[in-house]
């Protein structure tokens, strides 16, 4: 009772953030979206080498959910979302790449075995999808092989790769959780910005495409390619959130538009909805690039409600907006006839933000489990224990601020933003910086992954590793994070 007492009282401190979009009355989002989604016939997966309006050779997509476990359903189905599209608008399977863990359809917890949906609306995504990389196969160093077209680099998995010439199209499409420089991966390390921005520069190298477009869903998304991506590359990149902010969970139980309610967790994210809700309600031979993103903007931003909204960003070629999107996601010719003002809402949506979305995944069902059942106790410890790590992350990190820069200057230098330029100076010194944290203080997780600037504001200063050490050793001391050992999990560095 004692537990439940002081869950009751932390919990609010923890969803600070997203409280008032959590009890947001927003209406519903109507419209002419289509909510089912139709298996793409033998007839319409045909990609010829000329598309009729002169553009020859193949679109390539890469398609990454780089989260794993029940409370970030959203990614894995945006994910499914996105393959369905590409599909229907005419890519073949064996040029679609799909990276997840695959640990949701199935889980128990899944009111509907088997079945993902993307909208509360929806219907099964899931269905067709193929497991080109799944569990412990969903590494960064998997995709920079597959990107790259390198087979023999390839650990396990379908062994598909991007194998594509220069005359071809690539699209990109990650969902997961981010950090300053960082992008989440269910299997250690994170992908690393400086370590993706160099596979581009390798894949333009090797002149084996000649345009690319990338989205990313991910908190602080910006931050891997603003002061990094070189405009030359013929690569358009755009991100759901500046450098510095959060992205957004919806379609979340409890929230307008919610989803059925037999689900405890939330079925999509903001910006990745808002481009697929998009591309399925337009003439893609029509629209632009640059017109995808203008509307996606706009209701990202929650329509400039940006206390629960995002700015999306846009790097890299820009001359690439002037592309007409089916170049990178097929075309649907059951959207031929679709007007360009087919669709246009303005009405916010709710949102939580995403390091907020576990705990809501928890909270709802702890709230439906039976008072008396062994998994309701265990449900509160979970939830606990990640109330407890998050404090812990947050407080010691401050600390060792404190410790290496004073009490008046160390929260400051920590949280020093540097528009326009890349994030930190000496990259290992940053990876150093993260193993050293986490050998002392237990692992970042998604939630922690928002203090990379503080580490590499470290390294940015100068401060010796031996300092860091002393401070981080001073800071943990007697923190128990057996629950979380970096042996288990391996470093996000």
């Amino acid at each position: 009772m004692a537990a439940s007492r002081l869950l009751l009282l932390l919990l609010p401190l923890a969803l600070l953030s997203s409280s008032a979009t959590l009890r947001c009355s927003c209406r519903r989002v109507v419209g002419p979206w289509d909510p089912l989604i139709r298996m793409p016939t033998p007839t319409e997966v045909v990609e010829e080498a000329d598309d009729g309006d002169g553009e020859t050779g193949t679109k390539w997509a890469v398609l990454v959910a780089g989260s794993s476990g029940f409370g970030n359903y959203r990614h894995q189905a945006d994910v499914c979302h996105a393959y369905q599209l590409l599909r229907k608008g005419g890519l073949r399977e064996e040029n679609i790449v799909v990276f997840m863990y695959d640990d949701v359809a199935g889980n128990p917890l899944n009111p509907r075995p088997g079945v993902l949906i993307n909208h509360p609306d929806g219907q099964d995504v899931y269905k067709g999808v193929p497991k080109d990389y799944t569990g412990e196969q969903v590494t960064s160093k998997n995709l920079y092989a597959v990107l790259l077209g390198n087979k023999t680099a390839v650990e396990g998995g379908s062994g598909k790769v991007v194998d594509s010439k220069s005359n071809d199209h690539i699209f990109i499409y990650y969902s997961d959780h981010g950090g300053p420089g960082v992008l989440g991966m269910p299997n250690m390390p994170y992908l690393y910005a400086v370590d993706f921005i160099e596979v581009l520069k390798k894949k333009h190298a090797s002149n084996s495409y000649k345009e690319m477009v990338i989205y990313v869903e991910a908190c602080e998304s910006g931050s891997i390619f603003e002061g990094m991506m070189p405009e030359d590359l013929n690569i358009y990149v755009t991100t759901a959130s500046n450098a510095e902010e959060s992205s957004w969970g919806t379609y979340c139980p409890g929230m307008e538009p919610s989803p059925p309610a037999e689900y405890m967790t939330c079925l999509g994210d903001l910006y990745s909805v808002s481009w697929m809700e998009d591309s399925e309600t337009h003439n893609l031979k029509e629209e632009t690039i640059k017109k995808q993103y203008e509307v996606v903007k706009e209701r990202t931003s929650n329509y400039n409600t940006y206390n629960a909204g995002s700015h999306v960003m846009e790097y890299g070629t820009k001359a690439v907006k002037e592309d007409k999107v089916y170049l990178y996601q097929g075309f649907d010719p059951a959207n031929s006839n679709i007007s360009e003002n087919a669709i246009r809402s303005s009405v916010p949506m709710s949102v939580v933000n995403q390091r907020d979305a576990d705990l809501l995944f928890l909270w709802r069902r702890y709230e439906k489990l039976d008072e008396k059942s062994d998994e309701k106790a265990k449900t509160l410890d979970e939830i606990m224990e990640k109330l407890v790590h998050r404090k812990h992350l947050d407080k010691s990190i401050n600390l060792i601020g404190k410790l290496i820069f004073g009490d008046e200057h160390g929260s400051s230098i920590l949280g020093r933003h540097r528009p326009g330029e890349a994030l930190v100076n000496d990259w290992d010194c940053l990876k150093s910086m993260v193993r050293l944290f986490e050998s002392q203080c237990g692992p970042l997780t998604q939630y922690g992954m928002k203090h990379m600037r503080a580490f590499a504001n470290i390294c940015n200063e100068g401060v010796y590793e031996s300092v860091v050490e002393e401070a981080c050793a001073s800071a943990c001391e007697g923190y128990n994070s057996a629950v979380w050992s970096t042996l288990n999990r391996g470093y996000s560095a």
